[in-house]
């Protein structure tokens, strides 16, 4: 923050006493920021402009005292970038050596006037090389010593050279010289003072330059003062990164520094019976067994080792001793012992209540039923799937092995598997038996798949319902896959990142009185998603809406939502025959996958009906051929289409860590043109391919760049929030085929896949990659991403 300046151009007029206080109150403001530096070089950086502003003057000089005790050095001079260091003789030959020598403060009108300067000392000359080499025009100079305020040795000096009003330095600026001076000889002496003696964990933060002695000393006031932590203090009030403290920790341990980490398998053998309370207490927590030894991480791993208390619970077992941050442990042990929305209870509690109930319950089928039942094991089924549901997940993975080998457990999050726990050997079967009884399946049936769902609010917290599959697996044991199926509210369509070009047509397309449209893309990419935000958009009292849905995962006022049924004949052809028979004016259908579900569809939006269905295809052109293909008569198919939007599912970056960059022209260049690869058949780029090209550019940079042109890309980084992943969340990427006349002509005529994509591109559709490429301008994405979802 830049000193303020008196309202005055001199400040010779200063006599108030108002304007000698907000002097002196900006002198104070200047003298605590030169305590805060580190060295002399950084007080000129990050200073010089202040200190000249506050004494109106035009340049500021500092200089210390040579190693030889018979010179004094310029370590920077403002406005002289083309001359180096300058070295003075302690000599009266010069005003800064003359001041040095007599140690007292000279203030001079006019350097360049001898009488003046022999009032003084009959030798003192002004050196004007510099003005000779530069053409600058030295005159006033007030020029201070630093002298060690104990043992009165010389320092150094500071000298202000031209008062910006032209008259000679006030006495007030020469009593606030005096000041600083004073400030500025403290300063020195405390970086002449000795290395910083190592005596806390966080010492090495200062030796190796992390932060100063003196900011070190200000957090831990400013963390006694209120009684917090001072590693919070550290990390907030000053910015230090948890790596950096751990790698202080690691020096003074002398162990490894253990950083948190959001994929760890929790280690139900070595916390069974640990309460958190207790590890909370003795600050030290086992994390994982590895041919090293059990890993333990402590926040003073020398006291937990002497203690021997970790060797009493783990008796002959080899140790491995960590150390971590404060807000890294509490991490870990959040992440062991997180609680759940049903109550208090945690991991270490479940598996504390089921200990020693292992011995020779393998595989003892006789004993499933009963195990399953025990309400231990029951509770921990229940936290599985309301921990899944707090952290967002989509699927829970239970994946037994066979032997005495753990049942690992894992979350599939942003379309990624994550580990969550593992299960001991001796519950594998009990676990999938639960799983049965809740979904109410058939307990004995361990050799065939079976489908089933469950209605979580019978057993637990959520009004959630999960898909289940069994599948049997090698060494006789079965796989279960629960898919959570949480009811919620339609996402408005303007919020579901279609872009604006694609959103407009979009909504046209949407509200025509007839037709059919379809969404299309493969299983978990948000088609039903779309499809309901659609139909939020043409919900009015006035419309008639029926779908059929399997299941019903979202649910709207003013729709008619069927759940297929196909034990009782409920499949989707019946129930489309059936809503034609009931005055509907739209009629959505979760999946057109036979031939006679797609006739049907095709005949209602003939007759007036507007009709939207999934497709499991990968692009809008290939759905054309898949249903031509099924057997669809061409004209009638191309009488009914509306459109097709293909839709995938990309990581989104994480916003919390995201790290922009401006792309350079070559990385531009190779990205304008892997767009370009999409629109090699159309007949803009046959005729003049750099043309189109740069077309394009131009509108990017017009959408994306900043006021010079420069695009800003992000690349994903990693933090605490995005689990050290660098990405949160998902966005869609969009790909929209209207149904034109030229498309129509080409379904009629059967072209095929690559003749109708290019028709789609003259037409005004964007590809899936282009969508993406163009999120990744917006800075939603990356390339990475990009490539990985939209392949060919």
């Amino acid at each position: 923050m830049s000193a303020v300046v008196p309202p005055a151009s001199d400040l010779a007029t200063m006599s108030d006493v108002s304007s000698r206080l907000a002097f002196f109150k900006n002198l104070q403001g200047v003298t605590t920021r030169i305590h805060a530096t580190t060295n002399i070089d950084e007080i000129m950086l990050e200073l010089s402009q202040d200190i000249s502003a506050l004494f109106n003057a035009d340049r500021l000089t500092i200089y210390v005292l040579g190693d030889d005790r018979s010179t004094i050095v310029s370590k920077v001079k403002t406005g002289l970038n083309s001359f180096k260091d300058l070295r003075l003789p302690l000599t009266e030959q010069s005003i800064a050596g003359f001041v040095a020598m007599s140690r007292k403060l000279l203030n001079i009108r006019d350097v360049y006037d001898e009488a003046e300067l022999h009032s003084h000392s009959p030798s003192l000359k002004f050196l004007d090389g510099v003005d000779r080499k530069t053409g600058y025009r030295t005159q006033q100079m007030l020029v201070a010593p630093i002298v060690d305020p104990d043992k009165k040795d010389l320092l150094g000096v500071v000298q202000l050279i031209n008062n910006k009003a032209g008259q000679p330095f006030s006495p007030l600026a020469e009593e606030g010289l005096l000041s600083m001076a004073h400030t500025l000889a403290v300063a020195f002496q405390q970086r002449s003072k000795p290395a910083h003696v190592v005596k806390s964990k966080y010492d090495y933060l200062v030796v190796d330059g992390v932060m100063s002695a003196q900011e070190f000393d200000l957090a831990s006031r400013a963390a006694r003062r209120k009684g917090i932590d001072i590693e919070d203090v550290l990390v907030r009030d000053f910015q230090v990164k948890l790596p950096a403290i751990g790698a202080s920790l690691a020096k003074f341990f002398g162990v490894a520094y253990e950083t948190f980490k959001s994929e760890r398998v929790k280690p139900f053998d070595l916390i069974k019976n640990l309460k958190r309370e207790y590890l909370e207490e003795q600050q030290w927590v086992p994390v994982e067994e590895t041919s090293e030894g059990i890993g333990i991480v402590a926040l003073d791993p020398e006291k937990v080792r002497s203690s021997r208390v970790v060797n009493n619970i783990f008796p002959k077992a080899k140790l491995n001793f960590r150390v971590t941050t404060t807000r890294e442990f509490v991490q870990t042990l959040d992440q062991f012992y997180g609680g759940t929305a049903m109550d208090d209870t945690t991991v270490g509690d479940l598996l504390s209540d089921m200990a020693g109930q292992e011995d020779d319950a393998l595989d003892a089928g006789g004993d499933d039923v009963s195990a399953a039942a025990d309400n231990e094991l029951v509770r921990l089924v229940n936290k599985i799937i309301v921990d899944a549901y707090q952290q967002g997940a989509s699927d829970i993975h239970i994946e037994p092995r066979p032997g005495k080998d753990k049942t690992q457990v894992r979350f599939r999050k942003d379309g990624s598997l994550h580990p969550y726990i593992e299960v001991p050997a001796s519950y594998r079967s009990a676990l999938v038996t639960r799983l049965k009884i809740m979904c109410d399946l058939d307990i004995s049936e361990r050799r065939k798949p079976q489908d089933g769902k469950i209605k979580f609010r019978k057993f637990g917290p959520l009004d959630i319902e999960l898909r289940v599959a069994t599948i049997p697996s090698a060494g006789g044991v079965e796989d279960v896959v629960m898919r959570i199926l949480a009811a919620g509210e339609p996402i408005p369509m303007d919020k579901l990142g279609v872009l604006p070009h694609n959103l407009e047509r979009l909504k046209n397309a949407v509200s025509k009185p007839y037709g059919l449209f379809f969404v299309c893309g493969p299983t978990g990419s948000g088609k039903t998603t779309t499809l309901h935000s659609i139909l939020s958009h043409i919900n009015t009292p006035e419309t008639k809406i029926w779908t059929a849905e399997d299941p019903v995962e979202i649910t709207q006022k003013g729709l008619r939502q069927v759940q297929i049924n196909k034990k009782a004949g409920l499949d989707f052809a019946a129930i489309m025959r059936a809503f034609l028979r009931a005055d509907p004016d739209v009629i959505m259908v979760g999946e057109m996958r036979d031939k006679e579900t797609v006739a049907i569809g095709i005949e209602a939006s003939l007759t007036g009906h507007l009709v939207f269905s999934t497709l499991h295809t990968n692009s809008a052109p290939e759905s054309i051929v898949r249903l031509l293909d099924m057997g669809m008569d061409p004209f009638n198919f191309a009488d009914a289409l509306l459109g097709i939007l293909a839709q995938r599912l990309a990581k989104r970056l994480c916003p919390s860590c995201k790290q922009p960059y401006h792309p350079d022209a070559a990385e531009m260049k190779h990205f304008l043109d892997e767009y370009s690869e999409e629109l090699g058949n159309t007949s803009e780029f046959k005729i003049d391919a750099e043309a189109a090209k740069d077309r394009i550019l131009k509108a990017w940079i017009k959408a994306y760049a900043d006021d010079k042109g420069r695009f800003t890309l992000y690349r994903a980084q990693g933090c605490a929030e995005c689990g050290n992943t660098g990405y949160r969340g998902r966005l869609g990427l969009h790909e929209l085929m209207i149904g034109t006349d030229r498309i129509k002509k080409n379904i009629q005529e059967r072209e095929r896949v690559a003749t109708m994509l290019a028709t789609a591109l003259e037409e005004g559709m964007r590809t899936l990659k282009m969508d993406g490429m163009e999120k990744v301008l917006s800075g939603l994405t990356d390339m990475k991403q990009v490539r990985s979802v939209c392949i060919k």
